[in-house]
């Protein structure tokens, strides 16, 4: 499971399709409706925060709007629109390890787009993200 900390506009469409999903499995999790992946680390930072299922919501929103904007036909009945809009901080170095991850990625499955964004050196975050200085992520899996 991967929930990306950068923006998802920077994702291929697999990776996009592949984080809509995950993203689901992890709006279960938090809402208490799935055994597995209760202690995926990925899950960290959303359970840190108060009322994590409006923040995984909000996450979804994202993800939505650009698979939208692509074209794709995501159900919008899968995100809970009642949350209230906040922000949650992430590191530089975790966007910076995220844009790198991404990168090594699409250099396989996604040439073009590779070449579209190396030259890009620093990724917007996803926008329930306000950058801050500081290291990777503690519930990174390096």
């Amino acid at each position: 499971m991967r929930i990306w900390s950068i923006h998802p506009k920077y994702l291929d469409a697999k990776g996009l399709v592949a984080l809509w999903r995950e993203t689901l499995l992890a709006k279960h999790v938090l809402e208490g409706k799935t055994k597995g992946y209760k202690n995926h680390p990925q899950l960290d930072r959303f359970k840190k925060c108060t009322k994590p299922a409006e923040r995984i919501n909000q996450y979804l929103v994202a993800v939505y709007e650009e698979a939208n904007q692509r074209g794709y036909n995501f159900n919008k009945d899968k995100i809970n629109w009642t949350f209230r809009p906040t922000v949650l901080n992430v590191t530089d170095r975790q966007l910076s390890y995220e844009r790198e991850h991404l990168l090594k990625k699409l250099q396989i499955r996604d040439t073009e787009r590779y070449k579209g964004l190396e030259q890009i050196e620093n990724f917007e975050p996803h926008p329930l993200f306000n950058i801050i200085d500081g290291e990777i992520e503690d519930w990174e899996i390096i």
